[in-house]
């Protein structure tokens, strides 16, 4: 068991499981996490097979920089790899403090393409991936009586929904509903729930690179008269609203500035979009509109402070 150290901004550090860290914002957000002071387990898939390479560059790092970073095999399709990651980061740690639900796949296509049983997969990935986390972390941190969760979504949950990406964008929202409500039947245990809403940062991550595409191929076809060019085109007319400057490593640090926050500080959602696609807009009302909600059938004692912010 591991005694932690001071994070870097002088608050007790942290002891974070992040899922999906083998690539993007997750590996950025575990370095940039363990480099703060904190005490990471970066979770992915296959640590001895295929992601070996992160895994061993993570070692490496850890012990040339000193950090408290390691990485665990973690498949957020298996309850039994869900318990067992955080299991295993209790054991290494002593305790955990910290969830960061950043594992997520994308898929492109026209979404009658797509197989009933390729949105299962998607949702299994996206939404009830983090389920099982959850089932697996939060008996932990209700025993302590304290802890966070921390949900990467993306800013199509409410904001710009070009077409060929509705299936991802369908998942996305469903890990979104499951983080909000669920925030209300955890805050009484003490813990918290921060959404960070990624705009669409089309370089930085794999998700375009790797996205998935319908198993239907005939129904893919149909579409290709009429939006054949759009289609061919869609990931550059996003990549146009991003500004040059735009980083992931953006949203590493964001997650790590809420992470080093006291908890009674942290923030409910927050947005890094350069794109500016109107998801903050929404997300503004949409929150001030639960908030409001929440006080007219009473429960408001199950927002946080900064609910509608």
């Amino acid at each position: 068991m591991t005694e932690h150290r001071s994070a870097a901004n002088g608050h007790p550090a942290e002891v974070v499981l992040i899922t999906g860290a083998s690539s993007g914002f997750g590996r950025l957000t575990a370095l940039t996490l363990a480099r703060a002071g904190h005490a990471v387990v970066a979770g992915m898939r296959a640590v001895a097979g295929r992601n070996a390479p992160v895994a061993e560059e993570f070692a490496r790092l850890a012990g040339t920089e000193g950090l408290e970073l390691s990485t665990v095999d973690l498949d957020v399709r298996s309850q039994e790899s869900a318990d067992e990651a955080v299991a295993e980061t209790a054991r290494r740690h002593g305790r955990l403090d910290v969830v960061v639900h950043n594992a997520g796949h994308m898929v492109e296509g026209p979404a009658e393409a797509f197989t009933p049983e390729q949105l299962a997969d998607l949702y299994d990935v996206n939404t009830i991936g983090a389920h099982r986390v959850n089932r697996a972390a939060l008996p932990l941190l209700r025993e302590r009586g304290s802890g966070l969760l921390v949900w990467v979504g993306s800013s199509s949950t409410r904001g710009g929904h070009p077409p060929f990406l509705a299936p991802y964008f369908a998942a996305k929202a469903g890990m979104d509903a499951l983080a909000e409500s669920g925030a209300a039947e955890l805050i009484r245990f003490g813990v918290g729930t921060t959404v960070v809403v990624p705009g669409a940062f089309t370089s930085g991550t794999n998700h375009f690179a790797n996205a998935g595409r319908p198993a239907d191929q005939a129904r893919a076809a149909a579409y290709d008269h009429h939006y054949g060019d759009l289609r061919a085109t869609i990931a550059d007319r996003l990549a146009a609203l991003v500004p040059p400057d735009a980083d992931a490593q953006d949203v590493a640090d964001e997650i790590t500035r809420v992470v080093g926050l006291p908890a009674a500080r942290r923030p409910f959602r927050v947005h890094v979009d350069p794109s500016r696609d109107g998801s903050e807009v929404v997300s503004a009302v949409a929150d001030r509109l639960r908030v409001e909600f929440y006080r007219r059938v009473g429960i408001a004692d199950l927002l946080p402070a900064d609910a509608a912010l």
